[in-house]
This record gives structure tokens, sequence and C-alpha cells, in this order.
């Protein structure tokens, strides 16, 4: 079964559409479009009837829903029809709550110290929130933001690769067609999470001819012919298209 990305140009890329209930990475530095693509897929399918959850463990839902207001998305009927939710998975405490501190591995394996409030959750944790959220409201199509933010190492760097394809296999199982977001600055630079997912789609954001330009590039999709060349993608009231090769 094809799922429609809702991505203007995108579908003829990928024959079509996504196929059902697999996860796909979606990654690019800041401005490149990330959280755009995301909602434009939810909305996307909220309007076929299709319940849509955004996950974020960054931004708070209300800055999101503020930030995609200036689009044309129609995000608040969606909500008061009930197609369309928003799961805050970020920290939750002020500062000044607590003053115990400790230490923690980020995915680059470098030591962070933080509050208990103010740490990364843990795979687990994410999972185990998003399905109820699942379960509780028939969610078809499933948006976390980001898979950067969850806390996949601990004392042992070597059980992150594990930790990270046991969180993608367990999404697969859930029964929605799922984008990761993720903060991949540079796109030769190859993660986990990028050879366990279904699909990569990396946004650009670069200076060509003295011009910022954002582009679209299909890595992988597995089971689905696809174009890899890059495409530019321009902003409109809608959210994002993808427009003609790059010259």
């Amino acid at each position: 079964m094809r799922i429609s990305t809702g991505i203007e140009g995108l579908n003829e890329l990928v024959d079509g559409g996504f196929l059902a209930e697999r996860v796909y990475l979606v990654s690019g530095p800041p401005g490149s479009g990330k959280t755009t693509f995301g909602m434009q897929f939810l909305t996307h399918g909220a309007a076929l009837g299709e319940v849509g959850l955004y996950a974020t463990l960054l931004e708070s839902p209300q800055n999101i829903i503020d930030d995609m207001s200036n689009y044309t998305m129609n995000l608040s009927i969606l909500m008061k029809m009930q197609k369309l939710f928003f799961l805050n998975l970020g920290p939750k405490m002020d500062y000044g709550f607590a003053d115990e501190l400790y230490d923690f591995l980020t995915p680059r394996h470098e030591v962070v110290r933080t509050t208990a409030e103010g740490a990364p959750p843990s795979p687990a944790v994410v999972f185990k929130e998003i399905e109820k959220y699942v379960s509780e409201h028939n969610v078809k199509r499933l948006v976390i933001d980001s898979v950067s933010a969850i806390r996949f190492t601990t004392s042992d760097p070597s059980l992150e690769e594990k930790e990270i394809n046991r969180l993608i296999r367990n999404l697969k199982g859930l029964g929605c067609t799922t984008i990761l977001l993720s903060e991949m600055i540079d796109p030769n630079s190859y993660t986990t999470e990028q050879f366990a997912s279904h699909g990569l789609i990396f946004l650009h954001n670069f200076l060509n001819k003295k011009t910022m330009t954002r582009a679209l590039q299909i890595v992988k999709i597995r089971g689905v012919k696809h174009d890899c060349n890059m495409r530019g993608i321009q902003f409109h009231e809608g959210g994002i298209k993808v427009v003609d090769y790059l010259d």
C-alpha cells in the first residue's frame, strides 16, 4: 500500500508514495525544512482521515503550532477534529527545581552533565509514551522530532547501535508510517539509524553561487523505485515543494 507524502513533487520521485507502516529518516541541518516536511506529511494524512501524531523532544508543541500557522495546513481545525495530536516528550522542569547533576553520554560519546529533569529521554521511555498515544487514538502517521534528542548511549558506548536498532524495530511494529527527524549535518557521515530505517531523505541547506539553496535528495527507499538526484525545494503557502534538478 502506498502512502501519499503530502509534499508536492515528492510522490513522483518515490513511485507514487511511501510504503505503509515503515520507518523513514529525514535528516538535514538547521533551516532545511525538516519540521515543515513532517507537518505536511501529518496534515495531508489527517485531511484524508488518517490520524497523525507529532512527538516532539525539542520545541514545545505550541511553538511548532505557532511556526506552522503561516502555512495553509489547517492545524487548528485538524486538532479540533482529533485528527492531529502533539505529544511533548521534552524537558518539563524549570531551572532551579533540581540541583543534582549527573553525567550521560551523547550519541557522539561526549560526556554532558545535566539535571535529571533536563536529561534526554531513553528510547524505552519515548517508545512507551508514543505506543500509548498510537493505541488510544488509532494513529496512522507518526513524526518524531527528533531522534537526535533521544539518549541512545549509556556508560557502555557499544550498546548504542543495539538501542537504535531496537527502537526502530519496535516502531516498525506500531502499524504507523513513521518519519524520524534528525539533525545530521554531514550527509557523508552515516549513522546506525540511517541503515536501520527503510528510507533516508536528506534535506540540504547550503551556499550555491552566493545564494543560500535548499534541496532534497533521496538517499534510499527500500522496495521502491526512486530518483536519487538532488532537486531544489521551495517554500510556499502550503509548506515545501520539490522542483527541478539543481544546476
